[in-house]
This record gives structure tokens, C-alpha cells and sequence, in this order.
């Protein structure tokens, strides 16, 4: 693969570049293996998909469907994806994270990808990143072959579809059409080494059947063939229950006994996935093809191999391929069913294994459908096209084989059966005529890296929050105490020059590519961006992150506080990403490295709760307390050069203005306290938590142990047993928090607690049926936590439910 022009060219476009790009090719060229390869090699942070279950485990990726969260109905421009039935459209914040922090996405079998769909994955990454930029600013990688398998689209669907689009292909997309992909066609072919057949599969892939061809390779029309038991041939048919036949008729002639090997189904693994029959029927003298690669370092078979069952036991099968002097023993095989994580220290994009499905890599062999033959390469095979109903199948057929003389033709091929679709014949004819080169290459790479200059510079999403800010604080000055004006208009000021001198910049640039060329290569380039970084810097710094510093505000009005914050952390949350950049890059521009520090940014700052924060927090009374944590916080942060949210999260400062920890071991109770963090930032967090139960009377009973400080004797404050109370005369969970003014998940939790000592039941909190299917449900699973065992359960339950069952066990 390393001498084959096309195949570095598309590795140079997908990881020197931004460009979308359509990675073709005739059957055997190589793309299955390029694939492999990206997965292995690339620097990109990808996530692989691909239209169906068995695709999707082949290429070691997800489905659509699954990644996306699609629904699989006709998904037309004015469709409201978030109101459809029948599917979670709720990301998780793991997922949100991943669609935000990759840089491509990998479609797999792109031909088999219907246009709606393509527009619909369109539609979802500008909901989660840029919504003013295609696929919102991804680079999408799709592979196939347009004259193998098509979409399939049902009479009614497309009666719905037509209106929108001129064809179901992929190309045919809105998506597609704005994405300015280039095509790459690969051209060497490694399954078959014969000139005279190649050209033969070249004309049927083209609809060009010529005469000389077609009687070329009627020569391979034997209509009475049969073959040696053990000469290995398999049968490719149009329909499955042919093939089926087939199978079951030659394995009920043999007269040796049956044997069953049953798949074990672990975790999440859904039945439209499994690679082969769940329940294995095999008999010795079976003619079986391997499914799998073999995983052991022998590689003695691999997905296609053809062979003969020699010999049966409980936990393996011996067989003997034609073509091998010796016999293979085979053992179980496990796919694995993946999703993707994010790694909670390098922040790498990490595939999880959700499933697992366990058998023997065999199926019966002697006739396997065109469609399940996609992908897979014979040594030998009898071909029986004349049903051949879809675009594409008879190519199919035919390139599996390596050879002409390899291959038996049950009738012979004419060019009536050679379907292949106009629009697809065009679509390619066009992207042949305009395949790139190394010129384009160049220029793509050079403003791949210029892309990625100006995001460091572009200061325009700052002004919403700031003039929000500003808007708020004119419509409500009366209520509000603090100087908004005086900090934020010479910030804006700030910004909008930033705006300015950042346009400037970016246009000397591109000026100075025209003579330097790449970015990263160019040494005044370089110069030129080392004093960008550091004006930016050193201005960022003085005029705005020092007067930040300062700024405080008070209100009564809840609502207006609220706001304000909101749009406060939302304008620190982008400043954090810039310094994070300008520190990054103050010794010069790396594509590579600025893709990493572009990552990591996605998980600064994130964890904020869904409800906009008040100044009156929803959620605790101890308004005042909150606000010093929050500004120690902010204090340790700024001392210790980390982000704020590094030093604790928001939820974590929630629950610590609720329980009022007083000591070590009451800190480290509180969810996102670790040890490590109670060790080094605990002592400063308990000294301002003492003392403002001190300021406010408020009375504790645990013993304080602020590390070296002495030990005193407080009274925990009665706001669990508040909630009891009120539970005990009659009051539902929703009107206590009514009447406290404080969420429901904190009631009940207060009312939880109460749990062990029997004055509350878990079925008081937990609907009865609920709580004995989650007894009988959760023992059974494996979970890392519980966002992993939500996605394996009914949507039903919810995480309060799922927490309460958890603690119920334990006990």
C-alpha cells in the first residue's frame, strides 16, 4: 500500500486537511485496509459509523442510527427530530463532548447511506457545534463503492422523499452538495491479478458490457456443474431463502450427527448485529465459510475461507480448506459491540465495550447471498445472477471471485442483467473528471492551517454574553448593585479592537501564503504568529481577565441575577478556551497541536447544571456561602494557573452549600471530592464553610477536623429532618420542595437518608413495580457507573430511581 498513489493521497487529505472527502473504488481496491489503517495511524480524533449493525461491528465502529440517535423513518427538512416517537433523542454529556471534540467522522458503506440521513447527521452536528458550517465544521470521511449495494428506500418512503430530493444516494443530500467534498478513486485492484478479467468487471461496473467480454465470460457458463464435496465451492444467489434452501438441503443429506454451538450474549449486543446464526446446526463433512478474521497471531483464516468440517466437539470444530495441507482447529470467536468515551485524563475519544457475542466464526457455505457476500473475496464460486433484481448486484458477484477460472456461471450474463443507475454513472463520471492532485492538495492543507489560525483569533462569540450583560443591567440598574458599566463597556471596547486587529492579521496571512506557503513551514508566518499570540495575550490579560477579577455584583431580583450569571460564566467559559490557546501557542503554530488544545477545550468548563444558576441559587438557601466558595474557587484557580472548574464543579458546590460539611470525612462524602482534591484544596474549602456556620449560628454535630486544626463539637443543621417532617404529615415529594423552595432530586435525598432507620420506604420514593423490576434488572447487568447503566435499561427509569435501587442493594 505504500506505493499506491491514490491511497496516500486520500492519508494526506484526511490528516493535513479539513476537506471532506469520497473514498471509492472497484471491489479489492483497498479500502476496508485504508480504513484499518486510519484507525491504527491517524493523529485525528474520529468516530467510525456505518448504516447497518453488521458493517458497523465488521469496521469495529457504531451504527448511525446508535451514534446519532436517528429515528429510521424518512427524516424530511421541516422533520422536528427532538419531537419524534420511538427514539432517545437525549445525549448524554459523554456523547454531547464526543460529537463536540472530534475532528472526522468515518461513514462506512456510504453507498447504502440514504440521502435524508446524510442530512439529518448534517443536522445534528450543527446542533452540537457550528451551526453556520456544513456537518458543523467536521470533516466527514465516507467510503464505498456507488455501483456495489444501494440505499434501500420502501415505495412509500420515497413517495414522501422524491419531493425533497432527486435520488436516495448519499451525493443527492444537501449536506453533500455544501460539504465541497473531493473524490478519490483508488485504482489498483490487489483481489484479482488477471487483466482480462479485471477489464470484464470494469465493463459490467460501468454498464458497458461489450460483446467480446460477455463471451468471455460465458465461457464460465456450465449449467450442469457439480462440484467435488471437497473442492470448495460456494454458491452466490439473489435472495436469501434460496440460500437457505440450499444450506439446509445439502446439510440434511449428510447422514453424521448434528451438533449445536449456541452464541453467548453478553451486555448490549442487538439481535440485527449478530454476525452469524445464534443457533449453529454443523455435521461433519459440511461445507462452512469462516466469518472472522482469525485473532491469533497464526492468521490461519480469514473472513470468506471456504472449508470442510472434518471433525465435531462440544467446544471446537476442525476444518480443512482445499487450498491448506493442514487442519484448523476452531475455537469461539467474540465481536465486540462498541460505543464510544471519553478518557477522564487524556480526554482521547476511547471505544467501550458495551457487548460482546461469542461463537464459532462459521456459517454453512454452500450458497451465500450476493448481499452478505459484499466485502468478502472466494477462491471459488458458482454464480447464479439470474435473479438479479438491484443496482449493482451482479458486480457484487462476479468481485468476490480472485479469478475467471476460479468461477462457474449457473446462467449466463447478459447485459440486461448488468442494473446499474443513471444518476450513480453520472456522479461518478463527474467526480472522475475533477479528482484532485497534489496542487490541490497543497492548497487545501494551506487553508486547512489558516482555518485553524483565525478560530484562535476569532473573538466574535464574545460579544453576546457581554452585550446581554450590558442589556440586562440597563433594563434593571435600579435593582442591581455593582459597576457593569465602568468593567464591561472597556471590555467590549476590548473586544470589538480584537475583532479588528484580528481581520487585519488574517488577511496579512493569507496575503503572505501566497508567497510562503504552508503556515507551519514559514518562518515569517511563524514570526508573525508569535507576536499575535503574544499582543493577544498581554491585552486579554490587562483589560480584561484583571478587571473580571475585581467585579462583583449584587441583587434582590432573582431572575435578574440569574441571568446575569449565566451570561457571566458563559463569556468566562470562552475566555478560559483563549488563554488556554494563547499558552498553547505562544512558541509558534503546530495544525497538530492546536487540534489537541481544540479538544481539550471542550472539557473546560462544561459542567455546569442545565438550569441557569440564580443569584439566590436554586437549590440552597445559603446564598451567601455560595458565592465565597465560588469566589475561592475562582481564587485557587488563579493561583494554582488551572481552570475554575478543575478545582471543583459546580454541582459539587451545590451540595456542599446543602450538606454543610465540617470535617475530612464529611467532604469526602460529597460527589466530585475525591481524596486528591479534599487532600489538597479541603482545608481552605472547611475553614470557609465553619466559619460561615459560625457567622450564622448554625449548629453541627460532626467533629471538626480541618487536618492540623483542633477538634470542636457542632450539630448538624435539621434541614433533612425538616423534610421528613413534613413528608410524615401527608406532603408529596413535589410540594415539600414547593414549600422549601428547593429542587426535587434534594428532597429526595434528604428522604432517602431516612431509608436504613425505616422511617421512610424505598417503594414511598420508587413506584413499587419499578423497584422490584430494577432488583430483578440491575444485578444482572455490568456497569461502570450509572449514566452506563441508564443507556442499558429502559428509558422508564429514571436516575433517581436507578441511585435509590443502587443504595438498596448495597445494604
Amino acid at each position: 500500500m505504500t506505493e499506491n498513489r491514490e491511497l496516500e493521497l486520500a492519508w494526506a487529505f484526511v490528516n493535513n486537511t479539513n476537506r471532506s472527502i469520497f473514498l471509492t473504488g472497484k471491489a479489492g481496491t483497498g479500502k476496508t485496509t485504508f480504513l484499518h489503517r486510519l484507525k491504527m495511524n491517524s493523529l485525528k480524533r474520529m468516530v467510525m459509523v456505518a448504516p447497518t449493525g453488521v458493517a458497523a461491528i465488521n469496521a469495529k465502529g457504531v451504527t448511525i442510527h446508535s451514534f446519532f440517535q436517528m429515528p429510521f423513518g424518512p427524516i424530511l427538512p421541516d422533520t422536528d427530530l427532538n419531537a419524534s416517537k420511538g427514539f432517545n433523542r437525549k445525549f448524554s454529556k459523554t456523547k454531547i463532548n464526543i460529537i463536540k471534540s472530534m475532528d472526522l467522522l468515518v461513514i462506512d458503506e456510504i453507498s447504502m447511506v440514504r440521502a435524508d440521513l446524510l442530512d439529518g447527521i448534517d443536522r445534528t452536528l450543527r446542533r452540537f457545534r457550528n451551526r453556520n458550517k456544513v456537518f458543523g465544521g467536521v470533516q466527514v470521511l465516507m467510503i464505498g463503492d456507488l455501483q456495489q449495494l444501494s440505499p434501500v428506500i420502501k415505495e412509500q418512503e420515497w413517495e414522501l422523499l422524491k419531493h425533497v430530493y432527486k435520488n436516495g444516494f448519499f451525493f443527492s443530500s444537501q449536506a453533500y452538495k455544501q460539504c465541497n467534498a473531493i473524490s478519490i478513486e483508488l485504482k489498483h485492484i490487489y483481489r484479482q491479478d488477471n487483466p482480462k478479467f479485471i477489464e470484464i468487471l470494469n465493463e459490467i461496473r460501468n454498464n458497458k458490457l461489450s460483446e467480446g467480454a460477455a463471451n468471455e465470460l460465458n465461457k464460465r457458463f456450465i449449467p450442469d456443474f457439480t462440484p467435488e464435496p471437497s473442492a470448495g465451492y460456494i454458491s452466490l444467489t439473489t435472495h436469501n431463502n434460496k440460500a437457505e434452501a440450499t444450506n439446509r438441503t445439502e446439510l440434511n443429506k449428510l447422514k453424521t450427527k448434528t451438533f449445536t454451538y449456541n452464541a453467548e450474549v453478553d451486555g448490549k449486543f442487538p439481535e440485527y448485529a449478530y454476525p452469524n446464526k445464534e443457533s449453529l446446526e454443523l455435521k461433519v463433512g459440511a461445507q462452512v465459510m469462516f466469518v472472522k478474521n482469525d485473532s491469533s497471531p497464526e492468521k490461519r483464516y480469514f473472513n470468506g475461507k471456504i472449508g470442510k468440517v472434518m471433525h465435531l466437539d462440544s467446544d471446537e470444530v476442525v476444518v480443512h480448506c482445499p487450498e491448506d495441507d493442514f487442519n484448523i482447529i476452531v475455537t469461539p470467536e467474540i465481536w465486540e459491540n462498541i460505543t464510544y468515551s471519553v478518557d477522564t485524563e487524556t480526554k482521547a475519544i476511547t471505544e467501550e465495550k458495551i457487548g460482546s457475542y461469542t461463537q464459532m466464526p462459521l456459517r454453512l457455505a454452500w450458497s451465500i447471498t450476493i448481499h452478505k457476500s459484499q466485502g468478502l473475496t472466494f477462491e471459488k464460486a458458482i454464480i447464479d445472477a439470474q435473479g438479479a433484481f438491484a443496482h449493482g448486484q451482479t458486480y457484487v458477484a462476479l468481485s468476490r471471485c480472485k479469478s475467471l477460472e476460479g468461477l462457474v456461471l449457473k446462467s449466463k450474463i447478459h447485459s440486461s442483467q448488468i442494473i446499474s443507475d443513471g444518476n450513480v454513472t453520472s456522479f461518478n463520471e463527474h467526480a472522475e473528471q475533477n479528482a484532485p492532485d497534489e496542487r490541490i492538495l497543497k492548497d487545501s492543507q494551506k487553508h486547512f492551517q489558516l482555518d485553524l489560525i483565525t478560530e484562535v483569533f476569532e473573538f466574535y462569540a464574545f460579544l453576546y454574553p457581554l452585550n446581554r450583560i450590558l442589556d440586562i443591567y440597563y433594563k434593571n440598574r435600579t435593582v442591581i448593585e455593582g459597576s457593569i458599566e465602568n468593567i464591561f463597556l472597556p471590555i467590549k471596547d476590548c473586544i470589538t479592537n480584537f475583532l479588528k486587529v484580528a481581520n487585519s492579521f488574517n488577511t496579512q496571512l493569507k496575503q503572505l501564503s501566497e508567497t510562503e506557503g504552508l503556515a507551519e513551514e514559514s518562518s515569517i508566518i511563524q514570526e508573525r504568529f508569535k507576536k499575535a499570540i503574544h499582543y493577544f495575550k498581554t491585552e486579554t490579560e490587562i483589560k480584561i481577565l484583571a478587571p473580571l477579577k475585581a467585579f462583583g455584583f449584587t441583587t434582590d431580583n432573582k431572575a435578574v441575577g440569574a441571568e446575569i450569571t449565566k451570561h457571566l460564566d458563559s463569556f468566562e467559559d470562552l475566555l478560559t478556551v483563549k488563554q488556554l490557546f494563547f499558552k498553547g501557542l505562544i512558541n509558534g503554530f503546530s495544525a497538530k497541536h492546536f487540534l489537541e488544545l481544540r479538544a481539550k477545550s471542550v472539557f473546560t468548563g462544561k459542567d455546569k447544571p442545565k438550569k441557569p444558576r440564580k443569584a439566590v441559587v436554586e437549590g440552597t438557601s445559603n446564598v451567601e456561602l455560595f458565592e465565597k466558595l465560588r469566589m475561592l474557587r475562582n481564587d485557587i484557580a488563579q493561583e494554582k494557573d488551572l481552570i475554575h472548574y478543575q478545582i471543583f464543579a459546580q454541582k459539587t458546590l451545590y451540595e456542599m452549600c446543602e450538606t454543610l460539611p465540617t470535617n475530612k470525612a464529611e467532604l469526602l462524602k460529597v460527589n466530585g471530592m475525591g481524596k486528591t482534591r479534599v487532600d489538597k484544596y479541603g482545608a481552605a474549602i472547611l475553614k470557609v464553610i465553619i466559619a460561615y456556620c459560625d457567622k450564622h449560628d448554625i449548629e453541627t454535630l460532626a467533629e471538626v477536623e480541618i487536618f492540623e486544626a483542633p477538634k470542636i463539637k457542632r450539630k448538624r443543621g435539621d434541614t433533612k429532618k425538616e423534610s421528613l417532617e413534613l413528608f410524615q404529615t401527608g406532603k408529596s415529594v413535589q410540594e415539600i420542595a414547593d414549600i422549601r423552595e428547593l429542587n426535587e432530586n434534594t428532597i429526595i435525598g434528604h428522604l432517602a437518608s431516612f431509608i436504613p432507620s425505616g422511617e421512610v420506604k424505598i417503594t414511598d420514593l420508587i413506584p413499587k413495580n419499578h423497584y422490584e423490576e430494577l432488583k430483578g434488572i440491575i444485578p444482572k447487568k455490568t456497569f461502570e457507573n450509572l449514566s452506563d447503566l441508564k443507556h442499558q435499561v429502559d428509558d422508564k427509569y429514571s436516575y433517581g430511581e436507578l441511585r435509590l435501587v443502587l443504595e438498596d442493594l448495597k445494604r
